[in-house]
């Protein structure tokens, strides 16, 4: 019982970025993860890479309130490595027996390819938010990511008043959806 609020705690501290958390989950884990990819043809490099990418899904799991972890947290983030691993394996073309020690893994595709998804479209955003150019790019970061109001950027960018940034942030963001769908449609 005591373990499974030890699981919970550490969830919790994980889903509010907790340093503390953060660093308990990677000292009970990594090793296990490094030692399964490095004996399936894997280095250093790509443990840590399919550890941090364990890692997100786990956070972004722990950040949903629906979320109820069935298992320990060794058990969750070794199948999405093992997963994640497997895959990168397929997709390489080497080799690997897939039906040995499947049973004590937990199925999470279904949130892997999710979560695969949203990195592809976040990579769409980037390469249009890429080319869309100045001064459109500079204004909508500063109004959506750095969360700047529209009078601090009429100033900024030299409009007469916050009515004539804010049509202007409109018209760029127009482009920028049109820049986005037009990529994300031919599946660039």
């Amino acid at each position: 019982m005591k373990s499974d609020s030890n699981e919970q705690l550490l969830l919790k501290g994980l889903a509010n970025n907790d340093a503390k958390a953060i660093e308990t989950i990677y000292k009970d884990n990594f090793n296990m993860v490094q030692s399964f990819i490095l004996n399936n043809n894997g280095s250093y490099d790509d443990a840590r890479d399919i550890f941090q990418e364990a890692m997100i899904a786990l956070y972004e799991k722990a950040k949903s309130e629906s979320f109820v972890l069935t298992c320990q947290i060794k058990t969750y983030v070794y199948s999405v490595c093992r997963r994640l691993w497997l895959k990168r394996l397929q997709q390489l073309g080497k080799f690997v027996a897939q039906n040995e020690g499947l049973e004590e893994t937990v199925a999470v595709e279904e949130d892997l390819e999710v979560h695969e998804k949203r990195n592809a479209d976040f990579a769409i955003m980037e390469r249009a938010m890429n080319s869309l150019g100045e001064p459109c790019k500079s204004l909508l970061q500063s109004y959506y990511l750095q969360k700047k109001g529209m009078v601090e950027i009429a100033a900024e960018f030299g409009y007469t008043n916050a009515d004539n940034a804010k049509n202007q942030k409109y018209k760029c963001l127009v482009r920028l959806k049109k820049l986005f769908f037009a990529q994300y449609n031919i599946g660039e």
